[in-house]
């Protein structure tokens, strides 16, 4: 099943029937039963097709990203920080992946029709039971990203769960030093609040939801691995500095 999948998703005409399917079923969540105030949009209408990065904090299993799928397509369509009328699902902008877990995406027939709008699915190589220091992706899938970058934008949440304030991962960082690409930070609020962690069904409505895209990092990418993640957790509003100053209005479950 994972093999038909990943041969499905790089086929644009099924990548697209997905994009207006989840995109047609989620609109009303962001825009009429919620307000979705988007930010940033000029930081991303002038970016090559390829080998960009797109590194956020995380709040829920699959809205997080969905959203940022229309917002891709909308600023294709010419929209500047709003989605709008959403005609822009009659011709979507598909050109991007997002880095999810491999069990994640396996759960349910939901989960498996949003793999082929675009998943590269990774596998832990840390025990979630324990407390031992996440040691980053394995070779395999860093490999998986890699390739995609060449022709793609990738959308990936370093801290890889919705616990706030989590510690990034390390393997974000190693892939970003290799490729050496544009690294766009975003930074989303609400989504905890307004959707179900584990689906795309509403909580609650009339919440307000933020995303927010901040201007590419000025990256040192010789720099030690250390500093580039510290780098990116900052910019993404995920430090300790953040939390001390009492901006934690995010669930602590992880993915």
């Amino acid at each position: 099943m994972t093999s038909l999948i990943d041969r499905l998703k790089n086929v644009k005409i099924i990548r697209k029937l997905v994009y207006v399917l989840v995109g047609s079923i989620t609109y009303p969540g962001f825009v009429w039963f919620n307000k979705l105030k988007i930010k940033g949009t000029e930081h991303i209408r002038e970016l090559p097709k390829s080998n960009v990065i797109f590194v956020s904090n995380h709040q829920t299993y699959f809205v997080d990203v969905i959203s940022f799928l229309h917002i891709f397509c909308a600023v294709k369509w010419g929209k500047k920080n709003k989605l709008g009328v959403p005609y822009y699902l009659l011709n979507p902008f598909t050109n991007v992946y997002f880095v999810s877990a491999a069990e994640t995406m396996r759960t349910s027939f939901m989960t498996r029709l949003f793999a082929l709008a675009g998943a590269i699915t990774v596998r832990r190589t840390w025990n979630q039971d324990s407390k031992d220091t996440r040691k980053g992706l394995d070779p395999s899938d860093t490999r998986k990203i890699i390739q995609s970058l060449k022709n793609s934008w990738i959308i990936t949440f370093p801290q890889g769960t919705t616990k706030a304030f989590a510690p990034g991962r390390k393997g974000t960082a190693l892939i970003i030093k290799q490729t050496r690409p544009i690294v766009v930070p975003v930074v989303i609020d609400g989504f905890w609040r307004a959707f179900h962690k584990k689906g795309i069904s509403l909580l609650k409505t009339g919440t307000r939801l933020s995303v927010t895209f901040k201007a590419p990092l000025e990256i040192d990418y010789d720099a030690p691995t250390e500093k580039i993640l510290d780098q990116i957790m900052d910019s993404i509003e995920q430090t300790k500095d953040y939390m001390k100053r009492g901006n934690h209005h995010w669930e602590t479950s992880e993915v």
